[in-house]
């Protein structure tokens, strides 16, 4: 069994201290990507065994749990948690991901700008391609490694995109 989680919103926020959880937009990150993320994945380790689970946490992401930047932390200590989980855990962190096929971002910020995006994706790609990939991209490789793994458990823009084209070292 495979399962692809994603249980937050975008990360372009500005970072923020400690002591801000106590704000409660901060507390519901918190909750929404660790506390719902962690609790749907031990329900679903509980029904099924031999299970593959993505996690699309993103470029940025802070495994040490000790950066400067609270989206990067949370994130972070996600991912960590779910390592040590009785499956096979994969951490997607993709940068940019330009939308293919009819995708649409249900960030408002991101919606306003995918008609720049679309204009300047050529150029991005070829001066920034280890920090772009694109949303067809990240399903393949979602599948593929399900289907047959990766070395790595986690992957950045490149290995998704190597991932996607069937490439990749298993």
């Amino acid at each position: 069994m495979r399962a692809a989680w994603s249980g937050q919103g975008s990360s372009s926020s500005a970072s923020r201290t400690r002591a801000s959880l106590k704000c409660s937009w901060w507390g519901a990150l918190l909750h929404l990507t660790y506390d719902l993320t962690i609790a749907a994945a031990e329900a679903i380790a509980a029904e099924s065994a031999g299970l593959t689970f993505c996690y699309v946490s993103g470029e940025g992401t802070d495994s040490t749990e000790r950066g400067r930047v609270m989206w990067a932390r949370v994130k972070g200590k996600t991912e960590n948690q779910l390592q040590r989980m009785p499956f096979k855990a994969y951490m997607f962190r993709p940068g940019y991901i330009h939308p293919l096929k009819g995708v649409r971002s249900k960030t408002l910020i991101y919606r306003a700008l995918a008609p720049v995006a679309r204009v300047l994706y050529p150029l991005l790609r070829r001066v920034g391609a280890r920090h772009v990939t694109t949303s067809v991209n990240v399903g393949g490789a979602m599948i593929n490694v399900g289907v047959t793994g990766y070395a790595k458990h986690i992957l950045e823009n490149p290995d998704i995109d190597l991932l996607a084209a069937g490439q990749a070292a298993r």
